[in-house]
Formats: C-alpha cells, sequence, structure tokens
C-alpha cells in the first residue's frame, strides 16, 4: 500500500507566514495586508495590539502567522474599496511573529465599536503556525468595556475561570494606548479557542 504525503491542507505552517506576508519577511512581494488595519486619518480611538503567539512549553512562536477582522468605531465592517480609500479601514491585518525581534506581532487599529447591540468590541483572529493541522479561531475583547462583555454571549458562552484568556489589558505609553494580549496556545493558561 503506497503512504501518502501530507499536504499544504494538512498542516498550515510555518510557510504560510512567508508567503501570505511576504514584505514583513523582505521578500520583494507585495504583501495584500499588513499589520495597519487603518490609516492615520481614520476616525476612532488609534490603538495598537502587540502580543506573543506562546507554545505548550512556554516559548514564544518566531512562525506564527496571524489574521484580524474587527469593525471599525461605529460597530460597520468596510463594505467596498470605496470605503476602505475614503475612511483608510481596512477592516483586517496580517502578520507573521518572524518579523519582530521579540517574535511579537504588532497590530495598529482603531478600537471597535459593538458589530451588534448585545456584542462586546472585540477582534476576531486566526492563528496559523506550526504544528497545527488546522487554524485555531479566538477573539480579543477589552478589559476596559467590562459592562460590555457582560453583555457579550460568545463571551458568557466561555466558562468564568477561562474568560480572562481572551481580555487584553489596556495601557498608555508616551499618549498611546496599548494593549497587550498574549496567545498561549496549550497549557495551564491556554486561550480559549473557538470551533468556527
Amino acid at each position: 500500500m503506497m503512504a501518502l504525503k501530507e499536504t499544504p491542507s494538512q498542516t498550515v505552517g510555518p510557510y504560510f507566514a512567508y508567503g501570505l506576508c511576504p514584505q514583513q519577511y523582505g521578500f520583494d512581494l507585495k504583501s495584500l495586508f499588513t499589520p495597519d488595519v487603518v490609516a492615520p486619518e481614520t476616525p476612532g480611538e488609534h490603538i495598537t495590539l502587540i502580543g506573543n503567539v506562546y507554545d505548550g512549553a512556554g516559548h514564544a512562536v518566531s512562525d506564527a502567522m496571524l489574521e484580524f477582522t474587527q469593525v471599525d468605531a461605529n460597530g460597520q465592517y468596510p463594505a467596498s474599496s470605496e470605503q476602505i480609500a475614503a475612511s483608510g479601514f481596512r477592516g483586517m491585518a496580517r502578520v507573521g511573529t518572524g518579523t519582530d525581534p521579540q517574535q511579537r506581532f504588532v497590530i495598529r487599529t482603531v478600537k471597535p465599536g459593538r458589530a451588534q447591540a448585545d456584542e462586546a468590541p472585540h477582534l476576531n483572529v486566526t492563528v496559523t503556525m506550526r504544528g497545527l493541522l488546522t487554524h485555531a479561531f479566538t477573539r480579543i475583547y477589552f478589559d476596559d468595556e467590562a459592562a460590555a462583555n457582560v453583555s457579550d454571549p460568545v463571551l458568557a458562552s466561555v466558562p468564568e475561570s477561562r474568560r480572562a484568556t481572551l481580555i487584553a489589558r489596556r495601557s498608555e505609553q508616551a499618549g498611546s494606548v496599548i494593549y497587550r494580549f498574549d496567545i498561549h496556545m496549550q497549557g495551564e493558561m491556554e486561550t480559549v479557542f473557538f470551533d468556527v
């Protein structure tokens, strides 16, 4: 009997990071998406989201690729390329952790509004990296949105003891708003991932 080899659809990394973030890795190809969800003139509270992806041994992963999608400050996804050009809001970012000396992801965006009345502001995150056979999906909520977080049906579906793994922590540095959010793929602090 012939043994079949693994195909690209059976593992998600690490080469997707190089192919989907070529500019970030110094290749002479244009990246379709960058770590910037917004342009400087985009309306809303501009924030920077910083974090690491950690493996089960607690080591920072240098070859993960993350995709972030979100609504704008008014709770709307961009509807057309004309709207993106006018507002500077792209609604999506893509970044490889191997592009930062500290193996972090750094995303520049605006704090999202509520897409629906019962939803808290959040970003959707897709993680790909070595060793995964399929993408991992999670969300990022904000620690300064406590009242909205209580009413969010997705966050409420997570056991209370695990909800902290989905909350980004706010700080201010040199007049800029920074949120810290680390993703733990395994272990005691494993981030909550969703079946999508």
